[in-house]
C-alpha cells in the first residue's frame, strides 16, 4: 500500500494513458467522432473564453510587472542562470520546433487568405496577425502558470506540483491529486502532439532532400532516436543536457534567421516589422476579443486562434513549471518583462524575416499555387531560392531535431518532478520511466494514422488539445484569483 501511495500519480496517469490508447484502438472511429463532437461543443460555447482569458493573461502580467509586487524576488537569492541562458532555455522549452513548421507557410496563408476586412495591405495584415497567434498571448499564458507556481515554490515553501497552488484554500486529497493527474496527461498530449508533428516534418525535410519517400518505420527511427537523445539530456540535469542543447538551439536559429535575413530585402523586413508591430500593439485588444472589424470569424477563430490558445494551455503546466525551476531569484518585474518581450520580439522578427521573402518570391514568380501550403516541407521549398540549399536544409533538419530534443526532456523532466512528489531533482527512475512511455504513446498515435489513413490523426490531436485544455483554461482564473488573494494578504 505504501508503495502505491508514493506512485500514486505515476499509477494513475499511466492507467489512464493506457486505457485512453487501448479505447482508441480499438473503438477508432468512435472515438474520433466523439473527439470531433466534443471539440465542437467547446469551440461552440468556450470560444469567447478562450480569447478573453488569453487577453487578460496578458493585462494581469503587465499589472503585476509595474505593481509594487513587481519588486519581489522569487527567492532570496541571485539569479541561477544568466540572461542568455535563461532565454534560451525557456524559448527552446516554449516554442521550439513550431516557429519552423510555421516560418514560411503561416504568414504566406494569412497573406493569401486575410483574417478580416482592413485598409492595410495583405502583407502587414498577415505579420500583424500571425504576431498576435505566437506573441504576448501564448507567453503570458506560459508566465502565469511559471511565476504563481514559482512564488509559491520559492517565497511560500510549497510543492512544485500543481495541486499546491490551491492546497492551502482546498486540502482536500481527491482534487489535489485530480488536478496534478490531469496537469501530467495534458502534458503528455501537448508533449506527443509536437513530437508528431516535428517527426513529420523532419520525414519530409529528408525525402526532400534525398528525393526520398521514406515512410512510418523512418518515422518511428526518428521518434526513438531523439527520445534517447532527449531522456539523456533530461538524465544529465538542467545544467549539463538542457541548458547546453537549448544554447545550440539558439544559435542555429540566429544563424537560420541571418542567413536569411542578410540576403533578403533588408529595408523592407525592417519597415514590415516596425509596421506591423505598431499595428499589433495598437489592435491587440480589439483583435483579441475579436471585436468589429477585427472579426475572422467562427470557422477562420476555429482553425486558428482557438487552437493556438488550445495548444499554448496543454504546453503551459510543463513549460510553466520548467520556466519556474530556471528563473529563481530573478524579479517579478525582471520575470514577466524577460518573458513577454525578448521571445516575442525575436519570434516577430522570425515571422517577419521569413514572411516578407516569402512575399517576395510569390511577387518575383508573378502567381502562387499553394507551393508553401504544406506545413511540413513549405521552409525546405522555400530554401530553394537560396544558394547552398542543401547545406541549409540539412541544418533546417538538425535544428527540428535539437528543438524536439529540447521540447522533450524539458517535458521528462517536469513530468519527473510531477511524479516523484514535487521533487525539484526528480530521481533519474522516474525520469527514464517517462524517458520510455513518451515516445511509446508517440509512436502509437503514428501507427493508428498509417492504419487509418483515412483519419487525420494531427488534426484529431488538435483536438483533443482543445478538449484536455480546457480544464485547465478554468484553473487557470482559479490559480490567479488564489494568487492575487494570496498577494494581497501578505
Amino acid at each position: 500500500m505504501n508503495l502505491i501511495q508514493k506512485n500514486l500519480l505515476l499509477l494513475s496517469s499511466t492507467l489512464i494513458l493506457s486505457l485512453f490508447s487501448l479505447w482508441i484502438f480499438s473503438n477508432t472511429g468512435y472515438a474520433m467522432q466523439t473527439i470531433e463532437e466534443i471539440s465542437l461543443f467547446v469551440r461552440e460555447y468556450f470560444g469567447t473564453f478562450y480569447l478573453v482569458l488569453g487577453l487578460g493573461c496578458v493585462l494581469f502580467m503587465i499589472l503585476l510587472a509595474f505593481s509594487p509586487f513587481g519588486k519581489t524576488r522569487l527567492g532570496s537569492s541571485q539569479p541561477e542562470h544568466s540572461l542568455w541562458s535563461w532565454i534560451a532555455m525557456l524559448y527552446s522549452a516554449g516554442m521550439g520546433a513550431g516557429i519552423l513548421l510555421r516560418a514560411v507557410q503561416e504568414p504566406v496563408y494569412m497573406q493569401q487568405n486575410p483574417p478580416f476586412e482592413s485598409t492595410l495591405s495583405h502583407e502587414t495584415l498577415a505579420l500583424e496577425y500571425t504576431f498576435y497567434q505566437w506573441g504576448f498571448t501564448p507567453w503570458a499564458m506560459y508566465g502565469i502558470f511559471a511565476l504563481i507556481i514559482g512564488y509559491y515554490l520559492y517565497n511560500r515553501n510549497q510543492s512544485v506540483l500543481m495541486s499546491s497552488v490551491i492546497k492551502s484554500s482546498f486540502d482536500k486529497p481527491f482534487l489535489n491529486n485530480s488536478i496534478d493527474i490531469l496537469t501530467i496527461l495534458t502534458t503528455v498530449f501537448g508533449v506527443v502532439a509536437a513530437i508528431a508533428l516535428g517527426t513529420t516534418q523532419i520525414n519530409g525535410g529528408v525525402n526532400h532532400l534525398f528525393n526520398s519517400k521514406l515512410g512510418i518505420n523512418f518515422i518511428f527511427l526518428i521518434i526513438v532516436l531523439i527520445s534517447i537523445i532527449s531522456l539523456t539530456s533530461a538524465l544529465l540535469g538542467v545544467n549539463k543536457g538542457i541548458k547546453l542543447i537549448s544554447k545550440l538551439n539558439i544559435l542555429i536559429t540566429l544563424f537560420l534567421l541571418a542567413f536569411v535575413f542578410f540576403q533578403s530585402d533588408v529595408l523592407t523586413i525592417i519597415q514590415q516589422f516596425g509596421l506591423s508591430l505598431y499595428h499589433y500593439i495598437i489592435d491587440f485588444i480589439p483583435m483579441s476579443l475579436a471585436i468589429e472589424p477585427y472579426n475572422p470569424g467562427k470557422e477562420f477563430l476555429t482553425g486558428w486562434t482557438y487552437y493556438y490558445w488550445a495548444f499554448w494551455l496543454a504546453w503551459a503546466p510543463f513549460t510553466g513549471i520548467f520556466i519556474a525551476r530556471i528563473s529563481k531569484g530573478r524579479t517579478v518585474r525582471q520575470f514577466i518583462l524577460g518573458i513577454l518581450l525578448i521571445p516575442s520580439l525575436g519570434t516577430f522578427l522570425w515571422f517577419t524575416t521569413f514572411g516578407v521573402s516569402a512575399f517576395t518570391l510569390i511577387e518575383n514568380w508573378g502567381r502562387y499555387h499553394n507551393e508553401f501550403g504544406n506545413v511540413f516541407t513549405s521552409i525546405f521549398i522555400f530554401f530553394k531560392a537560396y544558394p547552398i540549399q542543401g547545406f541549409i536544409n540539412t541544418i533546417t533538419v538538425i535544428l527540428l531535431i535539437t528543438f524536439l530534443i529540447t521540447s522533450i526532456d524539458s517535458a521528462i523532466f517536469v513530468l519527473s518532478m510531477f511524479t516523484d512528489r514535487g521533487n525539484q531533482t526528480p530521481s533519474k527512475k522516474h525520469r527514464i520511466i517517462w524517458g520510455i512511455i513518451i515516445p511509446i504513446v508517440a509512436c502509437s498515435l503514428v501507427l493508428l494514422g498509417n492504419i487509418f489513413p483515412e483519419i487525420n490523426v494531427l488534426d484529431a490531436m488538435s483536438k483533443l488539445l482543445i478538449i484536455t485544455s480546457l480544464p485547465f483554461a478554468i484553473l487557470t482564473v482559479v490559480m490567479v484569483a488564489l494568487f492575487v488573494q494570496k498577494i494581497l494578504k501578505s
